[in-house]
């Protein structure tokens, strides 16, 4: 397990993660992403923020979208007209929100097979611990690469989450 620290006290875990310098050889079975950040919000102010679409676009993007049912979407459309998210396989009010996630255009077989992204929350004290666990990894480089980039880019999603409740809402204007 490789542990990374960012910025702003965010702390994200990163089970099996492959290293740049010592690759791993691993059945992509086995290949588990765990990423995880404290969030200094209540829970509920955080279970808004990432299941409504006004609140996924106060730190995502604008005009997020996110229609909160099972088979919704939970999508973030980005200048330039890429797409990411995925469809809610379901959820549990401020416990739980299971993906069917998209990933990127530039991994198109592993966009369109998708991975299950496991989102938990769970308050702690005045904060939120925010638990993405990511599951589904298959064989092949496109699969390799995917894991590498979305390792280093769901990090980042964590991180932009946990900035909107420290610096506030971004935005977009400017």
């Amino acid at each position: 397990m490789k542990t990374i620290f960012l910025a702003f006290a965010l702390t994200v875990t990163s089970a099996f993660a492959q290293s740049a310098e010592k690759p791993m050889k691993m059945a992509a079975a086995d290949k588990v992403l765990v990423l995880e950040v404290t969030v200094p919000a209540p829970l509920s102010a955080v279970w808004e923020a990432f299941t409504t679409s006004a609140g996924l676009s106060t730190w995502l993007t604008p005009g997020a979208i996110v229609d909160l049912k099972e088979g919704g979407e939970w999508t973030a459309h980005f200048p330039g007209g890429s797409t990411g998210g995925g469809t809610i396989l379901s959820f549990v009010p401020e416990k739980e929100l299971v993906l069917s996630a998209m990933a990127p255009d530039k991994f198109p077989t592993v966009r369109a097979t998708r991975t299950k992204a496991w989102f938990q929350f769970e308050a702690k004290g005045d904060s939120t611990i925010v638990r993405l666990t990511q599951t589904g990894w298959k064989e092949g480089e496109e699969w390799v690469k995917a894991y590498e980039y979305l390792t280093v880019g769901n990090a980042q999603l964590l991180a932009t989450l946990h900035h909107r409740f420290v610096n506030g809402p971004i935005d977009w204007t400017k």
